[in-house]
């Protein structure tokens, strides 16, 4: 049995859709964020949090649990920087308690879902594992936390981990009965596309005069399912022995800057969206791209959905949505 936690939620409910075709699988979310409809049929759901350690001991005593995979965290930095106390409580302190079941019940194998925000604003034009990591928000700091202590984990107790940072999530799973659905919304994709269905009146460009060749901000985008296909990857890494302890990025190695991403909208849509020029935001960097060559070579891991893709997909799902 693998027990996902957060598997109500955008990545990790796309993950359990993927990872029931071959395992037994457990959800606990307290649905804050994630959706109940979300959660695939065949998968056991278990409404409950993450820093209740009975819930988690319910869970454990009943289910033969071989590997725990980690999305259940609060995720908006602007929140984390007015609300420090609510990313660290659930985001750490809430994680200590599920590291804590795990050495209790003898449970080793732990893939954790982390972010490019432990990188802060580097200074490079490709972001490695190797990169320093230097997170600006509680946000960033907290998961950069969970790493550290997954690490101090696996000397000490001898926890087996891998940790994914991803860039931009993005899409939607290929039969759109599920894809992303926040509120608020903060991912650009989905805005553009709320957007050009009607939802919003238009979308705002935050800076058109960064360093970069239209003067709009880089990013890497991924779709979901090439996540989801990495999470089960990594879990066949431990389980097999392969992987004891791991960090990888996860992205498409490109980036697409905002007005790229605006193009391919319409482009997909087939219609024009109505953009607003806005002063740029604090913090953002002109450029946040990732080389994903180390779990290619370590795992035979690569995105292979194309931004056009990525967007036909999340297309689907917000037009049936509507």
């Amino acid at each position: 049995m693998i027990f996902v936690v957060g598997g109500a939620g955008y990545i990790g409910s796309h993950l359990v859709k993927e990872l029931v075709k071959e395992k037994e699988v457990v959800v606990l979310d307290n649905l804050s964020t994630g959706h109940r409809w979300a959660v695939d049929e065949r998968a056991v759901f278990v409404e409950g949090d993450l820093g209740n350690p009975d819930e988690l001991d319910y869970i454990f005593s009943t289910y033969s649990v071989e590997a725990v995979i980690h999305f259940a965290a609060n995720s908006l930095v602007g929140e984390s920087v007015v609300d420090p106390m609510k990313y660290y409580a659930n985001n750490v302190a809430a994680t200590l308690t599920l590291l804590e079941a795990m050495k209790k019940y003898k449970v080793k194998n732990f893939i954790f879902s982390s972010t490019a925000a432990t990188y802060g604003i580097p200074d490079v034009d490709i972001i490695t594992e190797g990169t320093p990591t230097n997170p600006i928000n509680p946000y960033g700091r907290s998961k950069r936390m969970v790493e550290q202590i997954s690490g101090d984990y696996a000397g000490a107790y001898g926890l087996r981990y891998v940790v994914l940072r991803y860039f931009n999530a993005a899409g939607a799973y290929k039969t759109a009965d599920i894809g992303e659905k926040h509120d608020p919304e903060t991912h650009l994709i989905p805005i553009i596309l709320q957007h050009l269905v009607g939802e919003r009146e238009s979308i705002s460009v935050f800076g058109s005069d960064y360093k970069t060749p239209d003067g709009t901000c880089i990013r890497d985008y991924i779709h979901v399912t090439d996540l989801a296909r990495a999470h089960i990857l990594a879990l066949d890494a431990l389980l097999t022995g392969k992987k004891t302890t791991a960090t990888y990025n996860l992205g498409n190695g490109l980036g697409y800057s905002v007005k790229e991403v605006i193009e391919t909208c319409e482009k997909v849509t087939g219609k024009t969206a109505n953009s607003v020029m806005a002063e740029r935001r604090e913090g953002d960097p002109a450029r946040l791209v990732a080389s994903s060559e180390k779990i290619f070579n370590e795992l035979g891991w690569k995105a292979e959905y194309s931004l056009e893709e990525i967007i036909t997909s999340a297309w689907k799902w917000h037009s049936k949505e509507k």
